[in-house]
C-alpha cells in the first residue's frame, strides 16, 4: 500500500510539473523565475534557445520517466517501456546540456551557477550510464542508474516544493535560491542511493 501511494504521488507531481513548462510557452516571457531576469537576457539567442530547450525537454523527461517505476509496465508492456525510455534518454541528454548552458546565467552568482552546473553534469552522466548499462545487457545496473537519473529529473519538482519553505527560512529570495540550487537534487540522490541498496532490486516503487 505504501509503495502504491508513493508511486501515485510521484505520478501526480511528475505530471503536474511536467506540464508546468507550458506556462513559459504562452507568449508571456515574464513568468516565474523569469520575472527577476534582466531584460537584456531575453535578447541573447544562445540563452533563449538553451532555456526553452531545457524546460521543454525537461518537462518531457518528467512525463515519460515516472511510468518506468511501475514493475507492471516493465514486466508486461516492454514495448511501451522501451519507447518511453528512448524518449526519456534523448530528452534528458539534450536538456542537461541546455541546462548547463543556462547555468552560466543563473541568478545569484557563481554559487548558484555551480549548483545547477553540477546537477546538469550529474543528470547527463547518470542517464548516459543507464543507457550504456542496458545496451550491455546489465538490467540491474540499468535500473539503478535510471533511478539516479530520475532523482536528478525530479529536481525540477523538489526545487519548486522547497522554495516556499526556504524563502521565509532565510528571509530573502536570493539566499534561498542559492541554497535550492544544491538542495533540490542532493537529497534526491540520497534517496536514490538507499533505493538502489535494496538487494537484487531494480529500484522499484510499484
Amino acid at each position: 500500500m505504501t509503495n502504491k501511494l508513493t508511486w501515485g504521488l510521484l505520478a501526480i507531481l511528475s505530471i503536474f510539473f511536467g506540464l508546468y513548462p507550458g506556462l513559459f510557452l504562452n507568449g508571456n516571457q515574464k513568468v516565474g523565475i523569469l520575472n527577476i531576469k534582466p531584460d537584456s537576457l531575453f535578447s541573447n539567442p544562445f540563452w533563449l534557445i538553451s532555456f526553452y530547450t531545457h524546460i521543454t525537454l525537461g518537462g518531457l523527461a518528467l512525463l515519460t520517466g515516472w511510468p518506468q517505476f511501475s514493475q507492471k509496465v516493465r514486466a508486461t508492456r516492454i514495448r511501451l517501456h522501451r519507447a518511453l525510455g528512448k524518449i526519456y534518454v534523448v530528452s534528458v541528454l539534450v536538456s542537461a546540456v541546455a541546462g548547463i548552458n543556462i547555468a552560466f546565467y543563473a541568478t545569484g552568482g557563481w554559487p548558484t551557477a555551480l549548483g545547477f552546473m553540477c546537477l546538469g553534469i550529474t543528470w547527463f552522466y547518470t542517464t548516459l550510464q543507464a543507457y550504456r548499462s542496458i545496451w550491455l545487457g546489465n538490467i540491474l545496473a540499468h535500473g539503478n542508474w535510471m533511478t539516479f537519473s530520475y532523482a536528478c529529473t525530479f529536481a525540477a519538482v523538489t526545487l519548486r516544493l522547497w522554495m516556499p519553505l526556504l524563502v521565509p527560512l532565510f528571509g530573502n529570495f536570493m539566499t534561498a535560491y542559492t541554497v535550492v540550487a544544491w538542495w533540490c537534487w542532493l537529497p534526491n540522490l540520497t534517496v536514490a542511493y538507499f533505493m538502489t541498496r535494496q538487494p537484487k532490486s531494480v529500484a522499484k516503487i510499484r
